[in-house]
Formats: structure tokens, C-alpha cells, sequence
């Protein structure tokens, strides 16, 4: 098992677009034994403490396998929209990880 955690920057003004991304990856996570386990918008009352810029969205994921994630990361269907991520999104703390 492995869980990937995203803070994710959006571009402002870009929002609407990177809702559009999301709406086709997140169902696609599923056809690779993973699970969207966690999606936070945070707003301003959510940070108790913050050393670094606050993210659009916070993302936690889990992947049955590390070939399941990469598998997920070259679907064909979700790479005909990446433009649609790379319009949107400004940039992504990317942190992966096994439960311990």
C-alpha cells in the first residue's frame, strides 16, 4: 500500500478549469486499486499553524501498489486531459509514503 499526499497550488482565476481535471482524474483513481481517501479545501479558519503558502486543495490518496499508481499516472483517457491540469495548476507539493 502507498499513500500520496498533494497540496496543490491553483493558478487564480484557473479554479473552474482545475475542477474540470479533477472530475475526470479522481473517478479514473479507482480503476487502479486506489481510493481518494481525503480532499480538503481548506479555508483561513483550518490552519492552526502554517510555515508555508496555504494550498487550493489538499489531496490524500492510496494505491494498492506502486505499479498500480504508475499505471494511474499513464492512463490514456486522463492524459488526454493533462492540459487541462497544466492550465490550472501553478504547482504541487508532492509527498509519497507507506502507513507505518
Amino acid at each position: 500500500m502507498i499513500f500520496i499526499t498533494q497540496l496543490i497550488y491553483v493558478i487564480e482565476g484557473q479554479e473552474e478549469v482545475f475542477h474540470q481535471f479533477e472530475d475526470i482524474a479522481i473517478p479514473t483513481i479507482l480503476k487502479y486499486n486506489g481510493q481518494l481517501l481525503l480532499r480538503v479545501r481548506p479555508d483561513d479558519k483550518s490552519y492552526i499553524e502554517s510555515n508555508i503558502e496555504k494550498p487550493y486543495e489538499i489531496h490524500l490518496v492510496e494505491f494498492a501498489s506502486e505499479e498500480d499508481f504508475e499505471n494511474f499516472k499513464h492512463d490514456e483517457e486522463r492524459k488526454k486531459f493533462l492540459y487541462l491540469k497544466e492550465q490550472s495548476i501553478r504547482s504541487v507539493l508532492f509527498i509519497k509514503g507507506a502507513k507505518l
